[in-house]
C-alpha cells in the first residue's frame, strides 16, 4: 500500500494515512523535525531528524520502525542534522548539518563513513540522482552543488582534483529551500528553488542553466512530474504553481514566463510536496498543518487530512506493505532486531573489522522489513558498478584519471630516454680515451 507520512517542526508526531482512503494508520510518537528531515531507510524502517528549536546548537536522529508508535533508536550527531536522504537499499544515510557539513553513515554499523565541509552555511536539502552516484545538495548560502560519491571516498582523486565537488550554482541570492534531480542519472536536469522567488533548471551533464522562472512569491518546495513535462512549485503565498520544465511554454502567462497553471489556491503557506508513486497524486502539506492530496489530472484536491496545530514541514508517499504497519507479536521481536545500532558521532569511531562481512536479518524477502542490512563493503560493489556503468561524471573522471596517467608516463619514457643517451655517451667516451696509442719505431 501508499502510505502518505506527515511530520511537524512542533512536536506533534509523524502522522501515516492510507493515501487511497485517507485511514491513519499510525501516529508516530515524539517528533519535532525540519524540512526534508523525514526519510525511508530501505523500506525496512524509517529516520527522523529532530531539532526542538531552529535555533538549537544540538539535536538528535531518531528511527522508528513501521509497526511502532515509539522510537526505537536515538543518535546524537556532532552536530544538528537538518535534511536526510537514504538510498533505495537503505545501505546508507546521508544528513546535512546545520554548519555546512555532510555525513554519509552506514546504517548497518551506524558508523560514520565521510565527512566533508560542503557550504558556507546550513544545509537545507539533500537529494540522490537516480543512479544514486550523485547527490545534489542546496544550503541557506543559496548555492547548490553536485557531489561525486565515489570521488568523496577516493582521498588520492580528490586530492588531485581543484576542488571536491562536480559543479557549484551559485545564482540563487537567497536560501536554497529545495531541490530535486530527474531521470537520466549524470544526464539528468536538476530543479532548485530558492526564497529568491526563483526556480533554476540546471544540465546536470554540463553545468549550465538551462531556464530561470521567476515566481510571485518564494517557492518553499518543489515536486516533478512523472514524465518530466512540468514541475509543482508551492509558494509562500498559498498557491502550487505549474511551470513547464521541458514543455514548450507560452511567452506571456497570467503568472509569469514558464509557468503553465495553478492549482486551487490553499490560502495558507505551502511548506512541503511529493509526487504519488502512481504519477498522478500530489501531496501538499501547508502551515496551517493540512495535508491535502491532489488529483493532478483535474487539479482538484482529493482528500484533505489535518495533521496538527503546527506546519508541516515534510510530507513524503511510501510504499509499504500492509502487515509492517500492523503490531504483531509473532514477528515484533524479529523486526526490533533488525533496527540498527545509532549512528557515529566521528569518524572511525568504535572498533572495526576492516574486510569483514555481516549480514543482519534473513536474507531476500519480499518483505521489506526482512532485508539484510548491507555492509561498507557491498557500497564500495555499488561504487565500482557506477563505473563500470559509465555515467557521464565517472566517464569524465576516469578520462581526466588517464590522461593524468598517460603524461606521466611519457615524462617518464622521457626521463629513461635522457638516461640512456647520456650513459651511452658516457661509455663511447670512456672506450675511446682507453683506447691503445700506436707509436712508430725509429729506423
Amino acid at each position: 500500500m501508499e502510505v502518505v507520512m506527515a511530520a511537524s517542526a512542533i512536536d506533534g508526531g509523524i502522522g501515516c494515512w492510507d493515501l487511497q482512503n485517507g485511514k491513519e494508520q499510525l501516529r508516530y510518537k515524539t517528533c519535532s523535525s525540519p524540512p526534508h528531515g523525514v526519510v525511508s531507510v530501505g523500506g525496512r524502517f524509517f529516520a527522523a531528524s529532530q531539532l526542538r528549536h531552529f535555533s538549537a546548537s544540538s539535536g538528535s536522529l531518531l528511527y522508528w520502525s513501521w509497526h511502532k508508535p515509539q522510537p526505537e533508536v536515538k543518535s546524537f550527531p556532532a552536530e544538528p542534522i537538518n535534511p536526510l536522504v537514504s538510498n533505495r537499499e537503505g545501505t546508507y544515510l546521508i544528513g546535512g548539518g546545520a554548519s555546512g557539513n555532510i555525513y554519509v553513515w552506514e546504517v548497518l554499523s551506524g558508523k560514520l563513513l565521510k565527512k566533508w565541509h560542503a557550504h558556507l552555511r546550513g544545509v537545507s536539502c539533500l537529494v540522490l540522482s537516480d543512479d544514486e552516484s550523485l547527490v545534489i545538495s542546496g544550503a541557506e548560502d543559496g548555492c547548490v552543488r553536485v557531489w561525486s560519491l565515489f570521488m568523496m571516498f577516493d582521498d588520492i582523486r580528490r586530492e588531485q582534483s581543484r576542488h571536491s565537488y562536480v559543479h557549484s550554482f551559485m545564482q540563487h541570492t537567497s536560501p536554497v529551500t529545495d531541490v530535486k534531480s530527474g531521470h537520466g542519472g549524470s544526464n539528468a536536469v536538476i530543479v532548485s528553488a530558492s526564497e529568491d522567488r526563483t526556480c533554476k533548471i540546471w544540465s546536470l551533464a554540463t553545468g549550465r542553466l538551462l531556464r530561470n522562472i521567476i515566481f510571485p512569491s518564494a517557492i518553499n518546495a518543489i515536486a516533478l512530474d512523472a514524465g518530466e513535462y512540468v514541475f509543482y512549485a508551492g509558494g509562500s503565498d498559498g498557491k502550487i504553481y505549474i511551470a513547464a520544465l521541458s514543455a514548450v511554454s507560452k511567452t506571456t502567462s497570467d503568472y509569469g514566463m514558464h509557468i503553465v497553471g495553478l492549482l486551487a489556491d490553499t490560502s495558507r503557506e505551502v511548506t512541503s510536496l511529493a509526487s504519488g508513486c502512481d504519477g498522478i497524486s500530489l501531496v501538499s502539506g501547508s502551515a496551517d498543518g493540512r495535508v491535502c492530496i491532489w488529483d493532478t489530472r483535474n487539479k482538484k484536491i482529493v482528500r484533505m487530512i489535518t495533521h496538527g496545530k503546527g506546519p508541516v514541514t515534510s510530507v513524503l508517499v511510501v510504499k509499504c506493505p500492509e502487515s509492517s504497519l500492523k503490531s504483531q507479536n509473532s514477528h515484533g521481536k524479529s523486526n526490533s532486531l533488525l533496527i540498527p545500532p545509532p549512528l557515529g558521532k566521528y569518524e572511525n569511531s568504535g572498533e572495526e573489522i576492516m574486510g569483514t562481512k555481516v549480514h543482519l536479518g534473513c536474507g531476500v524477502s519480499s518483505n521489506p522489513a526482512t532485508f539484510s542490512y548491507l555492509m561498507e563493503d557491498v557500497m564500495n560493489n555499488q561504487i565500482k558498478q557506477f563505473q563500470q556503468q559509465g555515467s557521464a561524471t565517472a566517464a569524465e573522471m576516469e578520462i581526466e584519471r588517464l590522461k593524468q596517467e598517460c603524461k606521466r608516463s611519457t615524462q617518464m619514457v622521457h626521463k629513461w630516454k635522457k638516461m640512456y643517451d647520456d650513459l651511452h655517451q658516457f661509455c663511447v667516451n670512456e672506450l675511446v680515451d682507453d683506447s691503445p696509442v700506436t707509436q712508430t719505431d725509429d729506423v
